[in-house]
């Protein structure tokens, strides 16, 4: 009986551990797959050690042999002759291989067997030396120190590094965009001799790096949004409604990249900028849309990163009582670049082509920002530029389109025909994105529009009064001013616009009656109407302040960098 309880028992526990087998034979490739989907987005993944791979090319072998390239062919082409460049120039290609071991041109490295290319390398030393970016500061930023992979990769999987002194950006870009950029960098040439402020990304260098049967193409730009700058909020902007709000999967992450619906609810009021600056932001944005509605480009983005200063000043303050403000500000400090190296690289200098602007801001000096308010009055520094713009309205755009349309309304969606994108994009940015201050009333045009000042309230008497004692002439001229004013202003309120006199305010006339009372009789006025003119003087300017209260300040738009520091 007990050898037969036995053999019962052990054949349950056979039972037990098939089916716990079988349950582990089954759900664990589900999992091992969903965890490799969630690894790997386009060539992007990660190997069995964590390291990121593109590819199947380590990130580490990546960038030295970026390194590695660019060192070698910035330093090459500084020994051929400068000269203007040539049609041909745009399609040549230059190649060299580096071996592991090394060679008569190429030093030794353990990264593997590479070749490294180079497209239009004379153009493209043309157009670094329109944006005042020398050679050896270039090939400093990118090659003196490790390059600084970034978190966040785009929806295609691209990888991005950032230079060690916060100036460029290198991109992994695809077959199909490096052959886009060959064929647009004539028209790229033309409209950067024409136009320098723009808000186009600036290519500064296109290479590819060959390694292991794989063909890996790198773009470098300006960087947009440095990164000694903490970015409060970030969008991602297209003028579109379908789909474009942020998922849970972004929203979770420690830098969301939001979206349009996003913007619209949390900004319905709008950055609000002030008049030049909003001007200078839509002018350029129109001329450069009509440059990507040239080329057939569309399915581009805003970029906007916003810095509120407001917010950061507290965000300091509660770090100055904890007692770790001044180890945040080393580390600022530290990564703070020095100077900037390339010109018209960033959104103030696109928009109106010097850092300066209204306030002389330290930060938008060093940075780049657009000083801007929110609904709530917040102070807010604003870095825009326009990306993604290696996408044309190719036959997959044209079916992408179609097939979005049958199932949505086709104007909400993102993909559309290069001008319909264009006119959107701008209404978008100039109507929802940013806002125009009010500009501040006319203190005269108001006295007009409320009537005529009361005798009480302004200093019409003591006026009357000290004009009257001393040139009898003056005081006619006032009183014949006053009674025209007065006509006018009766001439208005009883719908007669055209018999409205063409006199100055009251108050320029007494002023005007004032120097000329006080003309040639400087030795003979006595301390009494001294003491009245200067009496009316001080108060002249309190009758110019009437009705401004409410009026906002061009001199608050910009921070005190002096209180906190960006």
């Amino acid at each position: 009986m007990a050898t037969a309880a036995e053999e019962s028992q052990l054949q349950d526990n056979v039972s037990n551990l098939t089916v716990t087998r079988k349950n582990v034979t089954t759900e664990g490739p589900s999992i091992g797959m969903t965890q490799a989907m969630k690894k790997t987005i386009g060539h992007r993944g990660i190997d069995p050690t964590g390291e990121t791979t593109y590819k199947k090319t380590t990130s580490s072998a990546l960038k030295g042999a970026i390194q590695l390239g660019i060192t070698h062919t910035v330093g090459s082409l500084t020994q051929k002759p400068e000269r203007d460049v040539l049609l041909q120039d745009f399609e040549v290609v230059e190649s060299i291989f580096f071996p592991c071991e090394g060679s008569n041109l190429t030093p030794a490295h353990h990264y593997g067997d590479f070749r490294f290319k180079t497209y239009a390398p004379v153009a493209f030393r043309y157009f670094r030396e329109m944006f005042g970016i020398r050679p050896d500061d270039y090939m400093y930023s990118l090659c003196n120190d490790t390059l600084i992979e970034l978190s966040n990769s785009g929806a295609s999987g691209s990888l991005f590094y950032v230079s060690s002194d916060d100036e460029y950006i290198i991109k992994t870009v695809q077959h199909k965009e490096a052959e886009f950029l060959q064929k647009l960098l004539p028209g790229y040439f033309m409209n950067l001799n024409q136009n320098k402020r723009t808000l186009l990304p600036k290519f500064y260098g296109l290479y590819c790096v060959q390694a292991a049967g794989k063909n890996i193409r790198i773009a470098v730009m300006n960087n947009l949004l440095p990164n000694t700058v903490r970015m409060h909020l970030k969008y991602d902007l297209k003028g579109s409604t379908y789909k474009r709000r942020a998922s849970a999967k972004e929203r979770d992450k420690a830098k969301p990249t939001y979206k349009d619906l996003d913007f619209m609810q949390d900004m319905p009021e709008g950055l609000i900028l002030e008049v030049d600056k909003y001007s200078g932001v839509c002018k350029t944005i129109q001329r450069d849309c009509l440059l990507l509605q040239s080329f057939k480009i569309m399915d581009y983005s805003l970029l906007v990163g916003i810095h509120n200063v407001d917010q950061a000043c507290q965000e300091q303050a509660s770090e100055r009582s904890a007692g770790t403000a001044e180890a945040s500000a080393g580390a600022a400090d530290q990564r703070r670049p020095q100077g900037q190296k390339s010109l018209y690289s960033t959104a103030i200098e696109a928009i109106q082509g010097d850092a300066g602007g209204l306030g002389s801001l330290e930060s938008e000096d060093k940075t780049g920002g657009i000083p801007a308010r929110n609904s709530r009055g917040e102070r807010l520094l604003v870095y825009i530029g326009i990306i993604d713009i290696l996408q044309s309205y190719r036959l997959v755009k044209r079916l992408e389109h179609s097939w979005k349309a049958l199932v949505h309304d086709g104007d909400t969606v993102s993909v559309h025909r290069p001008s319909f994108y264009a006119e959107r994009f701008q209404k978008f940015m100039c109507n929802t994105v940013f806002r125009k201050m009010p500009l501040k009333t006319s203190p005269s045009k108001k006295r007009r529009a409320n009537g005529p000042v009361k005798k009480g309230a302004g200093p019409s008497l003591s006026t009357q009064t000290s004009i009257s004692n001393q040139h009898p002439s003056s005081q006619h001229q006032v009183s014949a001013d006053t009674r025209e004013d007065t006509e006018g202003e009766n001439a208005m309120q009883s719908g007669r616009p055209d018999l409205l006199p063409q006199t100055s305010p009251a108050s320029d006339a007494v002023d005007a009656s004032l120097e000329f009372s006080g003309f040639g009789r400087e030795n003979n006025t006595s301390s009494k109407d001294q003491e009245n003119s200067a009496s009316m003087r001080a108060q002249l300017p309190h009758e110019e302040s009437i009705g401004t209260k409410d009026t906002i300040s061009l001199g608050d738009l910009t921070p005190n960098v002096t209180k906190c520091a960006v």
